[in-house]
């Protein structure tokens, strides 16, 4: 072999101390911070962002759509079934970099925002952006609701697993490190006492310019907590690999810096 031949061999070959490229779960109840630590924590390590809780909304959205009680699981599993078939839920990244479904100011010393890191999606249905319709009160109880229905569980789990089979991905979501990718490299479960949470999403619905109160928001946690937590299929707990991670009088900053420098330990080996 000649010296160019095996300086073009050694050019080919993957870098030693090239960092492998993971799958994040993070899992957390309602409130938690999941979203803005998993857009900050994908913005810092470049990954991909799944949020896997939008599937679910959006799933709510179009049963809601077609007219549909939560109590009708044959027919919402059947809408589920045909909306993973036929590719009619989406998430893709936003081109501003920052998810359009949120419209409150983003935290102090967040991380920049790019089109090219994963911080940003958007999720459409047939279509059409309802990055901002899924997030309406009702909407949020009803993927509890829809989320709890084992044929749509199926119908989207495969949907999931492809987003993430890659690596190099963030997912957030409440089963994530338990069924989605129970053998994902990092788990962290994230959460933080329930009055601190529904202050938070009183603070958003607030924010958008809806007619909400403390007290409403703060039942409708709680009762989000009880479905999620006592559903019979994949319920929200956190996995006995996973990380926890108390976010009430944390910065997302704070939150973010610790984990990434978590994750970048174990992807070269540590």
């Amino acid at each position: 072999m000649t010296e160019r031949q095996r300086q073009d061999d050694a050019h080919h070959l993957p870098a030693r101390d090239e960092p492998r490229r993971l799958r994040v779960a993070i899992d957390g109840p309602a409130g938690a911070g999941k979203g803005t630590v998993a857009r900050g924590l994908a913005e810092r390590l470049g990954y991909l962002l799944v949020d896997t809780g939008a599937i679910y909304r959006a799933v709510a959205l179009a049963a809601r759509r077609a007219s549909l009680l939560w109590e009708e699981e044959g027919e919402i599993g059947a809408l589920a079934e045909d909306l993973a078939r036929g590719g009619r839920i989406a998430l893709e990244r936003s081109p501003h970099g920052v998810a359009p479904d949120s419209s409150a100011p983003p935290p102090e010393n967040a991380p920049a925002q790019s089109s090219l890191g994963g911080s940003g999606m958007r999720v459409l249905l047939d279509g059409e952006d309802v990055s901002s319709a899924i997030r309406a009160p009702e909407i949020s109880l009803g993927a509890s609701r829809v989320s709890a229905i084992p044929a749509v569980r199926k119908a989207l789990l495969a949907m999931q697993r492809q987003a993430g089979a890659g690596g190099g991905v963030v997912l957030e979501g409440r089963d994530i490190g338990t069924v989605v990718f129970p053998d994902a490299e990092v788990k962290f479960f994230l959460t933080a006492p329930a009055e601190i949470r529904a202050k938070r999403r009183y603070d958003e619905l607030v924010a958008r310019g809806m007619p909400v109160s403390f007290e409403a928001t703060l039942s409708d946690v709680l009762r989000r907590d009880k479905a999620d937590s006592e559903r019979a299929v994949a319920p929200l707990r956190k996995a006995d690999d996973a990380i926890l991670v108390d976010s009430g009088h944390r910065s997302p900053q704070e939150i973010i810096d610790e984990m990434a420098t978590l994750v970048e330990i174990r992807a070269r080996g540590g």
